[in-house]
């Protein structure tokens, strides 16, 4: 028998994509009277506005609506703490913030007049830098702590002990459509909204609060996205508020697309973090007690931050158990865009903080770092409990590094790279590894949840809908996957529609590499729901026991006696049986208090282990990524082809955060890197060029949709091996310095490390 799931299938959407065919917002058809709508921005970091002077857009020729703060309902779209504007309200932020919104026929005719509104300002102090705001006490939210034991004491008691500081940057989503939202008004004042969002419901909210409208009053409607990562999760809700907004006052369709450069600076990224710590540990590297701080630069409200900080302090013990932990998190506020949702969201930063601790403590021992981390592994009781009380049952860390090693022979990988060195003075290459164990569920119990809606149609195609996005990732090829197998039916029968809450109400936002898990089941369930009704059907027809009947290769059989699936359709509809079931999943097992910061936040744990080699050129700081290894467990992998583009994605995004991706403001608080002119994502050339990636085939242990695990983002950390490979490369040269290199590894960085390892530069 053959299954639609465990086997690779293309992207629904692949020849539309490769064909230019794919509709995304900007190539929908204008609906008649369509309005283009552009924004005014604040030119200040921070300042009072002390008055709008509208009149003068208002008045030129053709232009239909102005907007600024005076909403009819609540100029609110804060997704998870109050006092998030749409447009700014009293006082702008940032450089960037939202003002002013113009609608008008042409685009050139919006623009030109925004160019004539009149903001009056008054310049007010600005916290531009991390340190600056920190030591201000400047905060978006109260700062968290995960941690058990008595530190103070574990970090006096150990024989050695180390201190520390990383950083790293921000990153930019850069995906290939931009923030885009279509707003269209209908009767009385209902408004339909299409939406790039990762998180409908979301956007429905915040129109619903900006309008003043109740939320069935609001449908947002999202087909796919070109690219999210996170980026279109809460930021999209500002996009899709503005346009409704400018869409209430003309009461015609408005589109507001941003530009790339507007789009840059008045979106958000993911945070940079300062990291520092110290450890205390024995000869073997195994430690006893932790301190870290985890500092966010949050940007100028909370957005996410306080559930991204969180996830952070929840993966900083990636596969280690260490008995004395204090994880602080301090959620920064600076006068810079607000940070956002991130592939990863915040467990990359959690993950690099610890690894750059292992790696301090494996340098000051002379050990090898794999075997100080081998000494730190979650094991056997009482060692497999994290900090914030959840146990590590599904442990497969040590047995997932070993497939690495059978497949990438790191012994004599390492080999080759000390003979290189050994006659390149140079060049110089560097070799590093790096194991993960990534929580998969929302820390936020609530949005563990998903609905499905399904239809059976009497010819025996299927309509499936559900409250999950796609934004390139796959997921509706492989919820799709799923309802065909519950059918016994081929993958080409199921047409997936647009996603759109007037179908599946009260969703939760695609992410947390949750899509699959959560929509894939409600599906399933949805699906064995009608399965059973048309069971009992064709039972009755048959005259057999229900038991009896089979659903396989598109054929209803009893014995030797079948129906084809359509047959079987028609056949119940004859019967009076409903073919359509709405179903529902909510994730077992979890709990979290996050005022305490324990509990279970997640239903289970994937894993994966890589390792990098780079080249480093001493000389100019230039960095090439040679090769990668990657194992990824995936349980029972649903589509192996969509999982290995999200690996290989993945892990190369994870270099350009890790390597080139650069964010850099001015003295005046001004992103200077609006565009790929100024801002470096990897391309072609950036990838390894050999890069292996071995999927492990084996079933989840917890009852996930038919046993697979998710895979967005877990890859990403994999390749915290390339910056610690760099490290290593830098570590091989001549000299007794220290090893200081922060992320991004920019060419200047890693020449200043190669400096003050060769002592000719002064630390700090």
């Amino acid at each position: 028998m053959s299954r639609a799931v465990h086997v690779p299938a293309r992207h629904e959407s692949a020849n539309a994509h490769v064909s230019g065919r794919a509709i995304y917002l900007d190539d929908m058809p204008e609906p008649l009277g369509l309005l283009h709508a552009t924004l005014v921005l604040s030119p200040h970091a921070h300042a009072r506005i002390v008055s709008i002077d509208l009149s003068a857009a208002r008045a030129l020729p053709g232009v239909v609506a102005v907007a600024a703060a005076d909403v009819p309902g609540v100029n609110d779209i804060a997704p998870i703490r109050p006092g998030e504007p749409a447009l700014a309200e009293g006082e702008v932020e940032y450089v960037g913030h939202p003002v002013v919104a113009v609608a008008a026929p042409t685009l050139d005719a919006a623009r030109a007049a925004a160019a004539l509104v009149k903001i009056e300002y008054e310049p007010l102090p600005a916290l531009l830098d991390l340190d600056a705001a920190i030591a201000a006490g400047a905060r978006v939210a109260p700062d968290q702590t995960v941690g058990r034991g008595d530190v103070a004491a574990a970090l006096d008691g150990a024989p050695r002990r180390v201190t520390g500081e990383v950083r790293c940057g921000g990153q930019d989503h850069f995906y290939l459509e931009g923030q885009i939202a279509i707003a269209v008004p209908g009767e009385d004042r209902d408004i339909q909204v299409y939406s790039s969002t990762q998180h409908p419901t979301e956007a429905q909210h915040g129109v619903a609060h900006v309008l003043g409208l109740p939320f069935a009053a609001v449908t947002v409607e999202v087909r796919r996205m070109g690219g999210a990562f996170g980026g279109k999760e809460s930021q999209a809700t500002i996009i899709a508020a503005i346009a409704a907004l400018l869409a209430h006052h003309a009461r015609k369709p408005v589109k507001l697309r941003l530009p790339r450069d507007v789009d840059m600076e008045a979106t958000g990224k993911r945070h940079p973090f300062r990291i520092r710590w110290d450890a205390g540990f024995d000869d073997e590297g195994r430690i006893a007690g932790l301190d870290m701080e985890l500092a966010a630069d949050c940007g100028n409200v909370a957005d996410l931050s306080t559930a991204v900080v969180s996830r952070a302090l929840c993966h900083a013990d990636n596969c280690y158990f260490i008995p004395a932990t204090r994880f602080r998190g301090v959620l920064a506020k600076t006068n810079t865009v607000s940070n956002t949702a991130f592939r990863g969201f915040g467990a990359p930063q959690g993950m690099l903080a610890i690894e750059c601790v292992m790696e301090s403590i494996a340098r000051h021992l002379r050990r090898p770092l794999e075997a100080v981390r081998a000494a730190n592994y979650y094991g056997e009781v009482p060692r497999n409990v994290t900090p914030y009380g959840q146990e590590v049952e599904d442990n497969i860390i040590a047995e997932t590094m070993a497939v690495l090693d059978a497949k990438a022979d790191l012994a004599a990988w390492r080999r080759d790279i000390a003979a290189f060195n050994g006659a390149s003075p140079v060049i110089r290459k560097g070799l590093a590894t790096m194991p993960i164990k990534f929580g998969v569920s929302f820390n936020l119990t609530t949005l563990n949840q998903a609905g499905a809606l399904v239809h059976v149609y009497t010819d025996g195609s299927v309509h499936l809908n559900h409250g999950g996005t796609e934004m390139g990732q796959g997921l509706f090829v492989k919820v799709a996957q799923v309802v065909a197998d519950a059918f016994g039916i081929g993958l080409d029968q199921v047409h997936v529609s647009a996603t759109s809450t007037a179908k599946v109400p009260n969703t939760s936002p695609t992410a947390a590499s949750s899509g699959s898990d959560l929509n894939g089941m409600a599906a399933l369930v949805a699906a064995r729901e009608i399965k059973g009704r048309m069971a009992g059907a064709v039972a009755e027809h048959f005259g057999v026991p229900v038991e009896e009947i089979a659903f396989a290769d598109g054929q209803v059989t009893a014995g030797n006696r079948s129906l084809s699936f359509g047959e079987a359709a028609k056949l119940s509809w004859q019967k009076r049986v409903q073919l359509s079931a709405a179903g529902f999943y909510k994730t077992p097992k979890i709990h979290f208090d996050l005022a305490k910061s324990e509990g279970r936040p997640f239903y289970y744990y994937t894993y994966g282990a890589a390792a990098a080699e780079v080249a480093v050129d001493t000389l100019t700081g230039a960095v090439r990524v040679l090769r990668a290894e990657i194992v990824q467990d995936c349980g029972r992998s649903l589509n192996p082809a969509i999982d290995l583009g999200q690996v290989e994605g993945a892990f190369v995004q994870g270099i350009g955060w890790l390597t080139c991706e650069e964010l850099k403001w001015d003295a005046a608080g001004r992103l200077a890197t609006r565009g790929p002119s100024t801002y470096k994502i990897p391309g072609s050339r950036d990838v390894p060029p050999v890069l292996r990636v071995h999927l492990m085939d084996q079933p989840n242990r917890e009852e996930t949709v038919l046993r697979s695990k998710a895979v967005g983002e877990p890859p990403l950390m994999l390749a915290i091996c390339v910056f610690l490979a760099i490290r290593d490369a830098v570590a091989s040269l001549e000299g007794q310095g220290p090893i200081h290199l922060d992320a991004p590894a920019s060419p200047e960085r890693v020449l200043d490390a190669v400096a003050l390892r060769a002592g000719t530069r002064d630390v700090g």
